[in-house]
């Protein structure tokens, strides 16, 4: 049975674990609300920038931008893996790694190559373990307080270089969609080739406007820019993604915190309880002794 001194010392150290988790998840709470307007601001945007395109690349049909039309070869695919910077956020990065390490195997089984860009370092953490000789890439976003477009365009810029060099044939970008502070989904959108779901709406856009230049080239301008719009919008996702997961672990951990003082609390309680009933004994076996 430990001692006294043992249960007062682990439930000061427990009060002092709860005190940070609660500080925690108010600081996640706070930034959750800014990453969650940031996202939800920038996805009009980025769903009516879809919608154009994908009008556009109706219009053109086969052919058009290499961005487009691809290589004509998919043997060599780019997985760019998206997690955070910072940990205790629960389950997010490894879902994120989970589901990019699935796809890499589906295409490793199939006689693929597979080389992974990571951008934040837990995700690259995780798969140093297994695919360290297939990581070609890492772009560091520690000391980016808030993310902007300019960080998107440069990951968008580093892309499209090895695109332009030909290290790669199929991109794709995995990142945590978020959907509430419980709820943020896995998800892997292909950027390159440019994929986009033809829908009604799509083929309204291709036969409601008339553009000038001609589309190819309105194309070759604008898919550089779809590009890092879908990488925004994917750290947009992220950034909410990852404090609403930290409020909900940090929340989590206080709960459990606490539940482990109450528990340490009646052991203490009852270990002074005994030590007060031995002493009595002694005393009064002392006093009929006399």
């Amino acid at each position: 049975m430990p001692n006294l001194k043992d249960l007062k010392t682990r439930i000061d150290s427990v009060k002092s674990t709860r005190k940070i988790t609660q500080a925690m998840q108010m600081v996640a709470a706070a930034k959750l609300r800014r990453a969650e307007e940031a996202a939800g601001a920038a996805r009009p945007y980025a769903e009516q920038f879809n919608v154009v395109m994908a009008g556009l690349a109706n219009s053109v049909g086969e052919g058009g931008p290499k961005l487009l039309a691809g290589t004509g070869s998919d043997q060599v695919h780019l997985l760019v893996v998206m997690t955070s910077e910072r940990g205790l956020c629960g389950g997010f990065n490894t879902n994120i790694v989970k589901l990019a390490r699935q796809r890499a195997k589906q295409l490793l089984e199939q006689g693929k190559t597979v080389k992974f860009l990571t951008v934040g370092k837990k995700g690259r953490e995780q798969l140093r373990r297994d695919y360290a000789d297939h990581l070609v890439g890492h772009i560091d976003l520690t000391d980016v307080k808030n993310v902007g477009y300019t960080n998107a365009q440069d990951i968008a810029s580093d892309i499209l270089a090895r695109f332009d060099a030909e290290e790669f044939d199929v991109a794709t970008i995995f990142f945590g969609k978020f959907e509430s502070v419980i709820s943020q989904v896995p998800t892997a959108i292909q950027i390159i080739p440019a994929s986009f779901e033809d829908d009604a709406e799509a083929e309204g856009a291709s036969t409601v406007f008339d553009y000038e230049p001609g589309e190819d080239e309105i194309l070759r301008e604008l898919l550089p820019r779809g590009v890092a719009t879908q990488i925004f919008s994917a750290l947009l996702e992220n950034g909410a993604s990852e404090q609403g997961a930290r409020m909900s672990a940090m929340d989590n951990a206080t709960r459990n915190a606490g539940e482990m003082i109450e528990k340490l609390t009646i052991e203490f309680n009852r270990t002074r309880q005994a030590v007060i009933t031995n002493e009595l004994i002694e005393i009064i076996s002392g006093a009929e002794a006399l």
